[in-house]
């Protein structure tokens, strides 16, 4: 009979003997996990010499270690699935995949316009990234392509440049991702908190729908930011067109009165007491709700076909029809041709535009945009990860890949999308292999449905955006924080206000900013506890309790509170170091001046509890007569202080 696994001695996974936050105890063994800068350590390790040869050594390692077989999964998580993949699978994945597919392409269509590109210019960065994600993602829930957010920052970064600054943008930002990925530069995406990512997409969303007025009302307007917005639409108001208003103003209703329908049961609440007929009805109607924006664009299009056959207009020249509302017009068919992204461009008066003049007239904002695209996707895997890890770096790498792959074909940069992932998830997808079937069927549209495209109606493109965006809004979210802590409000509204009145990227800065200045104020302004307390003896002694580490922003501000009271009393002080878990060179310096202030005046100061680890801060800079009183029990204060004063008034006696 051959061994478990359990059984075998070589097999035995090792007894975890004690387990403390990051810090994990397998027999005799610790494993540290993050950084052990400001981590609460008792005892000093051997120091072990670091120089550039050993440090190397650690790269080579850790490069020789990604490449080793166990690892190769997780860099490509299809591995992972593929072994046990099924037939059930492959149906599920089938339907899951054919509904996102007929969601995506109309919105990626409508999410190109707000962008400022043509339209098929957002099906070019839906079938790549789809397909690329399938080998290397690792949420089957995820499908890659245009997001709102990500067209609209796209809109605001390009600023009319047109294609081939959206392609160059989007090989950018892959770049920047794929980076971030194998820097293990994810962290960052961590100084974003929740109330200025609120605030953020509460702003984008209130843009998106002014910038889409535009179209619903049939006139020209441009910017990217609220004012000028609300100036570029007043300028062109009298010439509304009553078409687009009818058209867009009907599909909005349409799709918000058939996106109630997915929500509608019929029959009791619990699936198993349903007949089969009831079961019939509620899945029919939630297709009806799914494909909502394909039955608009089907229909409007037929309208709009209708319109311009009636016109007698030639679809091939590059005369918008005489007809009461704005199509798309012309649009190139076929799939886009494999080319390098453009790293230089000719300028109308005849000169070449470089590589970093291209960079510098887009500015932050491929920067920026690239991070808000990884918030995008990390928070839909976070979403359905279902108690499951997030492998963080591994999704860094897939979306800045993906992004790569789709500046091959002229697209734009991409991202995940939550209510694509929403159907997604609702139509039972069971491997991320549902994207490969979306990806299939953007190309069959590519390939067969491009003629039809020139009838759809702009108003009708943009009353999708519209119905799917208001909802970003988040305003459930301002009570709860409220509730909760009242100074997030600041860095939430303040992100919302300068994202609509100033750039995006300025207004995401201004928020993080605001976090980062209430993170270091709690770090400069440490509390401490101060009493005076008595001994057994009846020597009196100020003990003062910080209650953080002491790291450079708060040690001038702990040195003028010991100062300022210990004068005041005129006692010997003890500063309880319990809590004081780091400190830095700053801190070391300020001791060693408040140590010699004591000495000077002739006044005791003990520090208790102090850690080791600390103690080997404070030695490292060694100072002169650096004279540090430690001692590590309660009561032995009692016999410190008696010792010091009998030495101290013994000259006085004699």
């Amino acid at each position: 009979m051959p061994s478990s696994p359990c059984s075998s001695q070589n097999n035995r996974l090792p007894d975890i003997t004690e387990s403390a936050g990051d810090t994990l105890v397998y027999d005799r063994e610790i494993l540290n996990i993050g950084s052990s800068d400001f981590i609460l350590i008792d005892e000093v390790n051997e120091k072990k010499e670091t120089n550039l040869k050993t440090f190397c050594k650690q790269i080579a390692n850790k490069t020789k270690s990604a490449f080793r077989r166990k690892n190769i999964p997780k860099r490509l998580p299809f591995l992972q699935w593929w072994s046990t993949y099924t037939t059930e699978d492959c149906i599920g994945d089938l339907l899951a995949g054919i509904t996102v597919g007929l969601t995506l392409i109309p919105q990626s269509m409508s999410f190109a316009a707000l962008a400022g590109l043509p339209p098929q210019h957002g099906l070019y960065g839906s079938f790549v990234g789809s397909l690329m994600y399938v080998f290397l993602g690792t949420c089957k829930e995820v499908p890659m392509g245009p997001t709102a957010i990500v067209s609209l920052m796209t809109y605001s970064t390009l600023n009319g440049r047109g294609p081939v600054y959206g392609t160059l943008m989007c090989f950018l930002s892959g770049v920047i991702q794929l980076i971030m990925g194998l820097l293990g530069l994810g962290f960052l995406i961590d100084f974003i908190s929740g109330p200025v990512n609120a605030g953020f997409t509460s702003a984008v969303a209130i843009l998106i729908v002014l910038s889409q007025i535009k179209d619903i009302l049939g006139i020209h307007a441009v910017g990217s930011t609220l004012p000028h917005m609300v100036v570029s639409l007043s300028k062109d108001i009298g010439n509304i067109r009553v078409g687009d208003v009818v058209i867009g103003s009907v599909c909005i209703v349409v799709v918000l009165l058939l996106r109630m329908l997915v929500l509608i049961k019929v029959g009791p609440k619990e699936e198993s007491e349903r007949n089969k007929g009831q079961r019939i009805v509620n899945r029919t109607m939630w297709l009806i709700g799914t494909f909502r924006n394909s039955i608009v664009i089907i229909v409007t299009t037929f309208i709009g076909f209708l319109y311009v056959d009636s016109s007698g207009h030639d679809v091939t020249s590059n005369e918008m029809p005489p007809i009461p509302f704005k199509v798309i017009g012309k649009i190139r068919p076929g799939l886009p041709d494999f080319d390098f992204p453009k790293f230089s461009v000719a300028a109308d008066n005849g000169t070449t535009v470089g590589f970093f003049e291209m960079v510098s007239n887009m500015g932050s904002g491929v920067i920026v945009l690239s991070i808000v695209a990884l918030i995008e996707n990390l928070s839909i895997c976070k979403t359905f990860s279902v108690g499951k890890p997030v492998d963080a770096t591994q999704e860094l790498l897939a979306i800045g890949l993906c992004n790569i792959g789709n500046s091959f074909f002229h697209a734009y940069p991409g991202t995940g999308s939550f209510s694509r992932s929403a159907v997604n998830a609702a139509s039972g997808v069971r491997t991320p292999l549902g994207g490969l079937y979306s990806g299939i069927l953007v190309i069959v549209a590519l390939l067969f449905c491009t003629p039809y495209f020139y009838y759809i109606p702009k108003s009708a493109l943009a009353a999708i955006i519209i119905a799917a965006v208001i909802f970003m809004v988040e305003i459930r979210v301002v009570k709860p924080i409220y509730r909760s802590k009242k100074s997030d409000l600041i860095p939430g509204l303040g992100t919302f206000f300068a994202c609509l009145l100033l750039q995006m990227e300025i207004g995401i800065l201004i928020g993080v900013g605001l976090n980062l200045i209430s993170i270091l104020y709690h770090a400069a302004r440490p509390k401490l506890s101060i009493r005076v307390n008595t001994t057994r003896s009846g020597i009196n002694y100020l003990m003062m309790t910080p209650d953080r580490c002491l790291i450079f922003p708060s040690v001038d501000y702990v040195r003028n509170i010991i100062i300022k009271h210990s004068l005041k009393q005129n006692l010997p002080v003890v500063i309880d170091c319990s809590h004081i878990y780091g400190a830095d060179f700053t801190a070391a310096k300020v001791i060693e001046l408040l140590t010699i202030d004591f000495s000077r005046r002739g006044q005791l100061l003990f520090f208790y509890n102090l850690k080791p680890s600390l103690v080997t801060v404070f030695e490292g800079v060694r100072p002169k007569d650096f004279n540090i009183r430690l001692f590590y029990e309660s009561q032995d204060i009692d016999q410190l202080l008696n010792k010091h004063m009998i030495v101290n008034s013994t000259p006085a006696d004699g």
